[in-house]
């Protein structure tokens, strides 16, 4: 496999964009602009057979934006906050659901979060929990540990998790993923890239042809567990300079929130002065 083709599910923080209870100017303005303005909550499909988290909003973005979700046979998630982990969406897909055809999913996730699936399903399988035996079999399901930096097959690709700097209780990891001919980066929830990330990058010998990256929140707000898009433009300038990036390669932001971003269009003409682009929901890259 030579070709990777990655579309957003979702591009929104926490609270989707509009947030639907707010009346602020840019979730109005966002409203009444429609089209790429308008996000769902986190989560991106790598060709048709791997999805990158579990989130809350992904059986609606799947038909919205006609990518079925039929084929998918491996999930890697980041972490295991609710806006990009809903267990739910394990049992929607189930045998038990009256599912017809859904290959064996085999998803990827640290301890933490893992723990934490099966305290948000507890009381679903109240008797041991999703990994007592006969559970992942009842869903369809085989659960994998995932270690940061250490490089693992998740079928056709080649995969590394990397830390995240954000709730680090769940243990959170950005992806590598990788063909025989391309690289991508999908670094979404996290504040400033740790430095054993950026030494990981090396270590691993990446460069790569698409960096996807956390834009949370605009720049006149502080970055914490999340990046302002000063914060944003930095790491984009780090990556040059270390000499991270293939020719041509695409910078995308993602996992925008709405209390200081303005709608796409703006939000799109500011990131071109600066050399990248921000991703929108149905975005094929």
């Amino acid at each position: 496999m030579n070709s990777l083709q990655l579309t957003f599910l979702g591009t929104a923080a926490s609270n989707a964009f509009p947030e639907a209870f707010c009346h602020c100017a840019n979730c109005e303005a966002a409203r009444a602009a429609g089209g790429p303005s308008l996000r769902a909550r986190s989560s991106a499909l790598l060709n048709d057979d791997l999805l990158i988290d579990l989130g809350p909003d992904i059986l609606t973005s799947s038909f919205y934006h006609r990518r079925p979700l039929t084929h998918v046979q491996y999930c890697l998630q980041t972490h295991g906050h609710s806006d990009h982990l809903d267990p739910s969406m394990l049992l929607s897909r189930s045998p038990g659901y009256d599912v017809v055809g859904a290959p064996r999913l085999h998803y990827y996730a640290t301890p933490a979060t893992l723990a934490r699936l099966e305290a948000m399903l507890q009381w679903d399988f109240p008797a041991g929990g999703v990994m007592a035996p006969g559970v992942a079999d009842e869903l369809n399901v085989a659960f994998h540990l995932v270690t940061p930096l250490e490089p693992f097959a998740v079928g056709p690709y080649r995969v590394i998790a990397f830390p995240a700097n954000h709730d680090r209780s769940l243990d959170p990891v950005l992806y590598s993923i990788q063909t025989e001919a391309r690289t991508i980066f999908y670094g979404t929830d996290t504040g400033l890239l740790p430095e054993a990330t950026w030494q990981g990058f090396h270590a691993h010998g990446l460069k790569f042809d698409v960096f996807i990256l956390d834009h949370t929140y605009g720049p006149a707000e502080p970055g914490r567990d999340h990046l302002n898009a000063v914060q944003f433009r930095e790491h984009l300038a780090r990556l040059r300079e270390e000499g991270l990036l293939a020719p041509h390669a695409r910078l995308l932001a993602t996992h925008i929130s709405h209390p200081r971003n303005p709608p796409h269009p703006e939000l799109a003409a500011l990131a071109a002065q600066h050399g990248y682009e921000i991703a929108y929901d149905g975005l094929t890259v």
